[in-house]
């Protein structure tokens, strides 16, 4: 099993910022949590607006809480809003149920953590924190 180092952890966020400036994103902030839903690294580009961390963290909390990226929670948003409230409730509001959260996963699908990327729109800070993923050597689980 590969493990997510600190340095691993810095690296996925420079990457994913990097994208951002490469594609013109909007700034952004980067939040990269363990599986045990701790928080190993995070940066917010200058410019980027008040609350990205508790987005971002919020982002990649959630879908660690459900094991799918939060694309899968905006659908079951979308579906069930009883069952995200109650997400939201039990975790004192800390899942934030929009893609942007992208999960970690060895090359043999084992655990390992989460992005969250807030900034732009949620489909440009997915594609971000995919990219910053997949250049670490890692397997990003966007549902």
């Amino acid at each position: 099993m590969t493990e997510l180092t600190l340095a691993k952890a810095n690296a996925i966020t420079a990457t994913s910022l990097a994208k951002g400036e490469q594609a013109g994103f909007k700034p952004l902030a980067v939040a990269v949590f363990d599986a045990g839903g701790h928080l190993k690294a995070f940066q917010k580009q200058d410019g980027a607006s008040m609350l990205r961390f508790e987005i971002a963290s919020g982002k990649a909390y959630g879908a660690l809480a459900i094991g799918m990226g939060s694309r899968a929670l905006d659908k079951i948003a979308a579906e069930r809003p009883h069952f995200v409230a109650g997400l939201n409730a039990v975790s004192g509001g800390r899942i934030v149920p929009v893609p942007g959260g992208v999960l970690i996963r060895d090359q043999a699908g084992v655990l390992l953590g989460a992005v969250g990327i807030t900034g732009d729109t949620s489909d440009n800070d997915e594609l971000a924190a995919v990219t910053g993923i997949e250049a670490a050597g890692f397997v990003a689980q966007t549902a």
